[in-house]
């Protein structure tokens, strides 16, 4: 088989690159021939494979090529849906359990959110969880305490407001899932961050996830129309997050257990 791997032209740093090389690497080993591109450079090509392993967020991108007949994993739409905070929860809103979520209403030319954060406080409770709807690696994510802190965060973007789950301050557990099954879990915890994320400093373990936990990691991906990826559970049954393109060293380094030959036999098998 040949496939390529798209990456983002304008993302750069080791922990990037080692998980770029792992896979290129894991590929070889299963006699796969995967190229490695970059969106940019995906733009202009108009090589034959028999798959896309797209680890980037560029869904224009990823639409463009499923229109030129590649075979895209994940697919533009589950990538869309995952990379969008509010599309998430929209998807998911009354399948799977969520904290409760106000999604903030478009508006134009720096509107005055003021009445809106008061009433959504009002909804949620204080502390919230302030989101902004695209960002990675638990960035663009704040705890607000108050309305003055909410409109100190507005800046523009797309954003929601959250219910904070107090019993899961600086704790989830994160599933990983490959052709609707549960493969690898870890539990994440942060003593000194809301957030759990490795990448702020968090800390992880291996994890037995309950059976509770695999069906609503399952059910989500399902929805969300992932072949593979990683779901975020806060103590509870609540989903977080979803991701199309979870960094899987993390969860590799932690359990032992090496994600991406199992990414590539459902490829195969697909």
């Amino acid at each position: 088989m040949t496939g390529f791997l798209v990456v983002n032209a304008y993302l750069e740093g080791e922990k990037f690159n080692t998980l770029h090389n792992h896979l290129l690497n894991c590929a070889e080993s299963m006699g796969i021939s995967l190229k490695l591109k970059n969106n940019e450079e995906m733009l202009f090509c108009d090589e034959a494979c028999d798959f896309v392993l797209f680890w980037d967020k560029d869904v224009n991108l990823a639409t463009l090529l499923e229109n030129r007949g590649y075979r895209v994993f994940n697919s533009a739409r589950s990538i869309e849906l995952c990379d969008d905070k509010a599309k998430t929860y929209l998807a998911l809103d009354g399948i799977v359990k969520q904290p409760k979520t106000v999604v903030a209403p478009l508006s134009f030319y720096g509107a005055d959110y003021c009445s809106f954060a008061e009433k959504a406080s009002q909804k949620l409770g204080l502390p919230l969880v302030f989101k902004e709807c695209c960002g990675s690696f638990g960035e663009q994510v704040y705890l607000c305490n108050t309305v003055d802190e909410i409109m100190s965060r507005i800046n523009g973007k797309p954003f929601l407001l959250q219910e904070f789950i107090t019993d899961s301050e600086g704790e989830d557990v994160r599933l990983e899932i490959v052709g609707g099954k549960w493969v690898a879990a870890m539990k994440r915890s942060n003593k000194n961050d809301f957030r759990s994320n490795i990448t702020n400093g968090g800390t992880a373990v291996p994890y037995t996830p309950t059976d509770d936990e695999i069906s609503l990691a399952v059910t989500a991906c399902k929805t969300l129309g992932l072949t593979f990826g990683g779901v975020d559970i806060l103590r509870g049954g609540y989903v977080c997050e979803v991701n199309s393109n979870a960094h899987i060293i993390n969860i590799m380094n932690v359990t032992g257990v090496d994600v991406a030959p199992l990414i590539f036999d459902e490829i195969i098998d697909r």
